[in-house]
């Protein structure tokens, strides 16, 4: 991905020490601290232009976000993002977000084990071909790494255009013995889904009629423990037996 970024960019995110990180690995294990609280860590990897980063953190302010790219002009985007976000707020800079330049080959670098709660992959680079596969965000040796950083609620919510690396992905979490729920093939099956804040990439390729795949994986033990004591509720059982 080549991007072409303005004149002085390195300069304008130097400048917003408020909003953006550049040396993240600098905040290991001290998070907590940088949003001064102890609330909930939501992360995405791959955020792009940060639209839904940005969306989420307006949307829940009772949670911290981070969000994270490798490129400087997609981190000074979400800035932007960020910042229009909370334009109609008393906040003088948003509260609950911080955008962080970082290579995610190395984010062991940036967390201490247990310091996320969840995990978000949007629209990930498929790299289709078969070579590139351990480049792929859900590939086996990623998700051993965010079972390590993911906390006792851990869950890693994954979204994507590509069959393929959908297809893909289910396999290598099955595999890894980690628990999906809410499978879904269609998100917009029935119309866009109010619940769920979508990214510049799904609006794209929603307005060409494409679908929109997601799942839910459980990897932290509470979640797991929440997750089969109501698992039957959905299907309306409880214990095996017929409500």
């Amino acid at each position: 991905m080549r991007l072409r970024g303005r004149k002085g960019i390195r300069e304008s995110l130097e400048e917003q020490q408020d909003l953006v990180i550049l040396q993240p690995a600098q905040y290991k294990g001290q998070w907590a601290g940088l949003f001064g609280n102890d609330r909930p860590i939501h992360v995405e990897f791959g955020m792009g232009k940060g639209q839904f980063i940005s969306q989420m953190s307006a949307r829940n302010p009772e949670i911290n976000y981070i969000g994270f790219d490798m490129y400087d002009e997609l981190v000074r985007r979400a800035s932007e993002k960020a910042r229009a976000a909370w334009s109609g707020s008393e906040a003088d800079s948003p509260p609950n977000i911080k955008l962080a330049l970082a290579n995610i080959e190395r984010i062991e670098e940036v967390f201490e084990a247990g310091e996320i709660e969840r995990i978000y992959l949007n629209f990930s680079d498929p790299w289709p071909k078969k070579k590139h596969a351990r480049r792929r965000l859900t590939h086996p040796r990623f998700l051993q790494v965010y079972s390590r950083l993911l906390n006792s609620s851990g869950q890693i919510h994954f979204k994507t255009d590509s069959e393929t690396l959908f297809e893909f992905s289910l396999n290598a979490i099955a595999d890894s013995g980690m628990q999906m729920t809410n499978i879904s093939l269609n998100l917009h099956r029935d119309g866009i889904n109010e619940e769920h804040v979508m990214t510049e990439y799904e609006q794209k390729f929603m307005g060409k009629g494409m679908n929109i795949h997601r799942v839910e994986v459980l990897a932290g033990k509470e979640a797991l423990a929440e997750y089969n004591k109501n698992r039957l509720e959905k299907y309306g059982s409880r214990n095996g037996e017929q409500q």
